[in-house]
C-alpha cells in the first residue's frame, strides 16, 4: 500500500435506519471505539439516508467523534440549487458538515438511470465544494462471464473522471464494486478484486488515489481483502449496519501499514 493511502472504511447505509436508529448507532459506536488508538484507525465514514444526516452530525459532535469518524452521503444533485424537486445540493451537504459523498453507485445506476456523464458531472461538483467523491464503478455478472470486465471498468473510470486533473485525483476515492457481488453474499477473490483495483489504478494514473473494494465485504473476508496491496479498504454495505460489524471492519484495517 502507498505510504499516503490511509486506509478508509465507509459505511453505505442505504435506505435504512431512522434517526433514532442512527443516534443509537453512533452511541454503541463510540463505546466500542473507546481504547481503539485513534493514530491507527482508518479513515471511518458513515453515509446515511439524507433524513439521518444532520442526526448523526450532530451525534458525532456531540460525542467527540467528528475527528475520528466522518459523516458521508449517498447521493447529490450537481447543481447548486435550482428548481430539483427531491435532490440535495452540494452546499447543502457542506451545512451539515458532511465531508464525503458517495458517486454512481449501482443501484443507483441501474434504479435511477444514473449516467456516466453525469456521475462525471456530481464528482466535479462534489469537488468544487470540497467534498471527497467516492466515484463507484464495477461490472455485471454478464459482463464478467462475457470477459468485458477489463473494458467496461476501464470505460467507466474514464468517464467518471473526465476533465479532473491529476490534482484532484488524489483527493477523490474510487470503489470497485463487482454488481454481482453486491448483497449476494457472493465476493469477488480476493487475488481478482487486487488485479482490477490495480488495473483501475493504472487507469487512473495517480498512485496515491485510494481504491476501496465494495462487493459484499464483511468481517470473515475483510483480512484477506485487506492484505492485497491494491484494496484501501471498504465501501460496506450490510456489514455496517450493525456497530459491532462496523469496529471489525475498522480494526481489519489497523495498523495502518497493512
Amino acid at each position: 500500500m502507498h505510504p499516503s493511502r490511509k486506509p478508509v472504511m465507509a459505511a453505505n447505509w442505504k435506505m435504512f435506519k431512522t434517526t433514532a436508529e442512527a443516534a443509537q448507532f453512533i452511541e454503541t459506536l463510540h463505546g466500542l471505539l473507546d481504547g481503539v488508538s485513534k493514530d491507527d484507525m482508518p479513515t471511518a465514514v458513515i453515509c446515511p439516508p439524507y433524513t439521518a444526516l444532520s442526526t448523526v452530525s450532530q451525534s458525532l459532535g456531540q460525542l467527540n467523534l467528528s475527528n475520528t469518524v466522518f459523516l458521508g452521503a449517498q447521493n447529490m444533485e450537481s447543481k447548486a440549487d435550482g428548481a430539483f424537486t427531491g435532490e440535495i445540493s452540494p452546499r447543502m451537504l457542506r451545512d451539515l458538515n458532511v465531508s464525503y459523498v458517495v458517486l454512481g453507485h449501482s443501484e443507483r445506476r441501474e434504479y435511477y438511470n444514473e449516467t456516466d456523464a453525469g456521475v462525471n458531472a456530481k464528482a466535479k461538483a462534489a469537488l468544487e465544494n470540497n467534498l471527497i467523491p467516492i466515484v463507484c464503478v464495477g461490472e455485471s455478472l454478464a459482463q464478467r462471464e462475457a470477459g468485458q470486465t477489463d473494458a467496461w471498468v476501464t470505460r467507466q473510470v474514464e468517464a467518471a473522471l473526465d476533465g479532473i486533473t491529476p490534482e484532484q485525483r488524489k483527493k477523490l476515492i474510487l470503489a470497485y464494486e463487482p454488481i454481482w457481488a453486491i448483497g449476494t453474499g457472493k465476493v469477488c477473490d480476493a487475488a481478482e478484486a487486487n488485479r482490477v483495483i490495480g488495473l483501475i489504478r493504472q487507469t487512473v494514473g495517480v498512485a496515491e488515489t485510494r481504491i476501496l473494494y465494495g462487493g459484499s465485504m464483511k468481517p470473515d473476508n475483510v483480512e484477506g481483502l485487506m492484505a492485497q496491496p491494491e484494496i484501501d479498504g471498504g465501501l460496506v454495505g450490510g456489514a455496517s449496519l450493525e456497530p459491532a460489524s462496523y469496529v471489525q471492519l475498522i480494526k481489519a484495517a489497523m495498523p495502518l501499514n497493512v
